[in-house]
């Protein structure tokens, strides 16, 4: 038997574990959790040492065109009125330079082209200078050797114009600062033979057009697939070279064959666009 005495122990001790059980109950508790110590946003942007990005840098969109050439997608208007308001010589010579044209007015209507165009003329591997005293048909082979095709005379028209239709591709005004144009003194009278005055296309990165072309007039004649101007010839020859000339976008030379050639006489290749 329990005495009364024992009896009272236990009751005191029963009342003492409630109390604390109860105290606890309603004290706070220690948290399990770790607190990290507070940090900067530079911190916490800071990749970890040997953390990488699985997913990797946002894929790059594919070019339409190759290297070195540039794209070209607009309006290409297929008759324009070109209005000189300063003429530099007699507007009767058949080489007549304008130096200043009223905007362009479309009165033909307007084709969707997309195409690829070579940014510069072409420039013979290891050579600085474009390529001169090319052929109709020496030019053909060389763009179809590198997988690229001759321009037709309306797409190259459309690079060097824009959809503005511009007579030079530098605007209204005639510019032979920044394009290969209007030089004096073109034959050497030893040999009868016209000066050579190339520039390279490094010097000429300010006779662009509204597409980022370079030297489309002036610097080379360059050879195209005739497909707007009248003549009897597949080849064309568009731009002008160096010397005082039209040197426009729209006028062609058509009088020359496939096989002609001389020292101003270049290209420059197209491509469809991917």
């Amino acid at each position: 038997m329990v005495s009364r005495r024992d009896s009272a122990v236990m009751t005191v001790r029963c009342l003492v574990v409630a109390v604390v059980l109860a105290g606890c109950a309603a004290g706070p508790r220690e948290s399990t959790q770790l607190v990290r110590p507070s940090s900067s946003a530079a911190d916490v942007d800071e990749p970890r040492p040997g953390v990488t990005d699985r997913q990797g840098p946002p894929p790059q969109p594919v070019s339409p065109c190759r290297e070195g050439m540039v794209l070209v997608e607009g309006e290409y208007c297929t008759e324009v009125r070109q209005d000189c308001l300063t003429w530099q010589d007699p507007p009767s010579s058949p080489f007549a330079r304008c130096a200043r044209f009223a905007p362009s007015i479309c009165v033909g209507r307007r084709v969707h082209k997309r195409f690829c165009i070579d940014r510069d003329e072409y420039v013979a591997p290891g050579d600085v200078l474009p390529s001169s005293d090319v052929s109709w048909s020496d030019a053909r082979h060389a763009c179809e050797k590198d997988s690229k095709r001759m321009c037709f005379e309306t797409e190259w028209e459309l690079a060097c114009e824009g959809e503005a239709m511009l007579p030079y591709p530098t605007g209204y005004d005639r510019d032979a600062r920044a394009c290969n144009i209007d030089k004096e003194d073109l034959v050497d009278p030893s040999t009868h033979r016209l000066r050579d005055k190339r520039l390279p296309p490094s010097q000429l990165k300010d006779c662009v057009s509204p597409f980022g072309v370079v030297s489309m007039t002036g610097n080379m004649d360059e050879w195209v697939w005739r497909d707007r101007s009248a003549g009897e010839q597949r080849s064309a020859l568009k731009g002008g070279w160096w010397m005082p000339g039209r040197d426009r976008c729209r006028p062609a030379t058509t009088a020359h064959g496939e096989h002609f050639r001389d020292v101003q006489t270049g290209f420059r290749c197209c491509a469809d666009a991917r």
